[in-house]
């Protein structure tokens, strides 16, 4: 299974459930559901799930900045600027 965009003239795309299979030895597909109305989020996470992945919900901002350092190379040099009383 996976999931197709179909483009249409005049109107958004169609966004398709679909199965490939073989026939007398030639490559069919058949469509399973249309996902068109989902929004773009949903079908993204169920391409990833059936990819094999995992997909997880937005977690917002889970982790919380408590305090940043300045690169090494960059906390030498204010080093060097303090101490030099600039």
């Amino acid at each position: 299974m996976y999931i197709e965009r179909v483009p249409n003239r005049n109107s958004p795309p169609a966004v398709l459930l679909r199965e490939s299979f073989r026939e007398d030895g030639k490559v069919k597909k058949r469509t399973l559901a249309n996902l068109s109305r989902w929004p773009d989020e949903l079908v993204d996470g169920l391409r990833i799930l059936l990819k094999g992945g995992v997909a997880l919900p937005s977690l917002g901002d889970p982790f919380r900045i408590l305090r940043s350092r300045p690169p090494r190379h960059l906390a030498a040099a204010l080093g060097c600027a303090r101490r030099l009383g600039l």
